[in-house]
This record gives structure tokens, C-alpha cells and sequence, in this order.
């Protein structure tokens, strides 16, 4: 199996090192300057579990963009690009793939697949979910910083893709209902933009009950809003999904204690969103809290707050820092 990563970015660095250390045919495809410094140093990858490899440049292939990929050993394209960025590289790959080429998704969000389908129908889509927080700290070096296991949903190739992460230390299961997968881990995304307005590490962030009250009340909207539309999120973190809230709301040191899982993070760990915000990137806020105040809105609920912090991301200039006071206050939140 050929693995084919287009995006090879934090996510897609991580995934295609692992699977290459394992003896995996990889492909990257992705930005000049990353790809060249892959190719003169290797790409080292490491996780908070202690694993750590350093993949030689001539383990992989490199390719800045589809048109230009070698194709050859039964191709499996793994698109790890954000979500805005989805329908350009999906067209690209429906230029270069003929008919049902498998095409998996490990993208945050919950749309990504129909825009896959809308810009190459011939394709054969996958859904994926991929749990982790993954560090790029040097272009060529990548470092999981959280944890869990991939989920990817049912298709012709899905248990040989399993089989081929497992081996490699990315413990994958196929699951029949990705969009309750996908769901249950965008209520987990939605402290992103909390994470990336406060400018903490993830695990400090969390301990401060003043932004776990702000993502509390993103949570509670969403889960709201898919009530409305009949959607049954899937446990996705060590909690259901709807304790998450409450949880959150606890004072800081009995969250402490009943979140000790949740709180199983490397102090490395921040959200991609704080690093597109820091580089002037767009960012998946649109994927997150604007996919709630859409669902919202389809099913006559509302989203304030999604819809606030959807315009603070927007509009935020990189380096500036809100205190978790000050953020509930411009939510207006108690």
C-alpha cells in the first residue's frame, strides 16, 4: 500500500513518519520550504508515550503537488489539509486519480467530505477522525503531544489501512457512524479558538476555570443545536459527551481530579489554531464554531457564543492575548 499524504503539515508529518518508520511506502505532498528541509534532514517524529525515530529523506517521497505525486503501489491518498483549503486539494486529486481512488479524510470538521465528493465525485471517500494534538516544532519535526486512537468509517480498503496503522503505532479502528465521531470530536475542537485567543499551552489553559467556563458554554450550544438535528455524538474523550460541560464548570480543583484523563497532555501541546493565528494563517475556525451557529440555525436554535468567538478569531491580530476574565466578559457570560 502506497500512502499518498497531501497536507503534510503537523498532522500529516506525523502520520506519514510514523507509517514510514514502519516500512510503509510515503509520499508528502506539500509546501516547498518544509519539504525541502524534510528532504536535507529526514523527519523526526516522537509522542508523550516515549516513542521516538528519525525517518532518513530517502525513506520518503516528495512532490509540491498532486499533479507531480508518483501514483504507483496501490495508492491510498490521506488529505490532512484544513478545512478550508479542502475543495482546491480535492480537485487536484480528482484531476490526478482515476475513478474510485479511496481518498481519506483526517481533517477537523464535519463537512469536509461532502466538499471532497462536490469537487471529485469519482472519488472514493473516507471519513477519518484523528483525536490527537500533534507539535510541528521544526519543519522536520513533528511530536503527538496528546492521546488517542484514529477512527476511520467502513470502505473497500479501510481494514488494510487499519492494519497498516496499527503496525506502525497509530492505533486506528473503523467505525460504521463517522458523523457521531465527528460530531463528539468537534466538541472537543471547539476549545481551539479558546486555546488560541488565550496564548497558553493547552494543559494551562484547561486549568484556568475562567476559559473552561467559555468552552463550556461553545459545548452546551452545540449540543443544543444537535438535539435539533438528531445527531448522537460518539464519545470521543474519556467522558460522554454530554457531562463535558459540566465538567468544565467544575472549580479548578475538583476538575483536577475528575479530569486527570483529560489532562493527560505534554505541556508542549497547543492548538493548531494558536499557530495559524501566530503565522497570520486562516484558520478552521469556520469548521468549528461556524459549522455550530450553521447547524443552529438549519434546525431554529441559536449560537451566540459560537458566533461571537467566530468573529473574535476572525478578526484577531496575532500576539494578542485575552484573559480568560476578559473573554467571558466579551462573551457575556456570568
Amino acid at each position: 500500500m502506497h500512502f499518498i499524504v497531501v497536507g503534510a503539515g503537523a498532522i500529516g508529518c506525523y502520520v506519514g513518519a510514523r507509517l514510514a518508520a514502519a516500512g510503509q511506502h510515503v509520499s508528502l505532498v506539500g509546501r516547498p520550504a518544509i519539504l525541502g528541509e524534510i528532504a536535507a534532514n529526514g523527519l523526526r517524529v516522537s509522542d508523550m508515550d516515549g516513542f521516538g525515530a528519525h525517518v532518513p529523506a530517502d525513506r520518503l517521497r516528495f512532490a509540491v503537488s498532486v499533479a507531480d505525486v508518483d501514483r504507483s503501489g496501490a495508492p491510498v491518498v490521506l488529505l490532512c489539509v484544513k478545512g478550508g483549503a479542502t475543495a482546491q486539494a480535492a480537485a487536484e486529486i480528482g484531476a490526478a486519480f482515476t475513478a474510485g481512488a479511496t481518498v481519506i479524510s483526517l481533517q477537523n470538521g464535519v463537512d469536509n467530505v461532502q466538499r471532497i465528493r462536490g469537487a471529485a465525485p469519482h472519488l472514493e471517500v473516507v471519513a477519518g477522525m484523528v483525536p490527537y494534538n500533534v507539535v510541528l516544532t521544526s519543519p522536520a519535526k513533528v511530536h503527538r503531544a496528546t492521546t488517542g486512537h484514529l477512527q476511520i468509517g467502513p470502505s473497500a480498503v479501510s481494514a488494510e489501512v487499519a492494519t497498516c496503522c496499527g503496525a506502525a503505532g497509530l492505533p486506528m479502528e473503523v467505525v460504521p457512524d463517522m458523523q457521531a465521531v465527528q460530531w463528539g470530536k468537534l466538541l472537543l475542537n471547539l476549545n481551539n479558538p479558546v486555546n488560541a485567543l488565550s496564548d497558553l499551552p493547552l494543559r494551562e489553559e484547561l486549568m484556568d476555570r475562567h476559559y473552561r467556563v467559555v468552552l463550556a458554554a461553545l459545548q452546551t450550544e452545540a449540543l443544543r443545536a444537535m438535539d435539533a438535528a438528531g445527531i448522537a455524538p460518539a464519545k470521543v474523550a474519556s467522558a460522554p459527551p454530554r457531562l463535558l460541560p459540566k465538567i468544565l464548570r467544575l472549580p479548578d480543583f475538583l476538575f483536577k481530579v475528575v479530569a486527570s484523563r483529560m489532562l493527560r497532555i505534554d505541556p508542549s501541546a497547543r492548538s493548531s489554531m494558536w499557530d495559524d493565528l501566530q503565522k497570520g494563517r486562516t484558520t478552521e475556525i469556520d469548521d468549528l464554531c461556524g459549522a455550530v451557529v450553521r447547524l443552529a440555525k438549519q434546525h431554529g436554535t441559536a449560537a451566540p457564543v459560537n458566533a461571537k468567538l467566530l468573529k473574535m478569531v476572525q478578526a484577531h491580530r496575532a500576539g494578542e492575548r485575552l484573559g480568560g476574565g476578559a473573554m467571558r466578559g466579551l462573551l457575556g457570560l456570568s
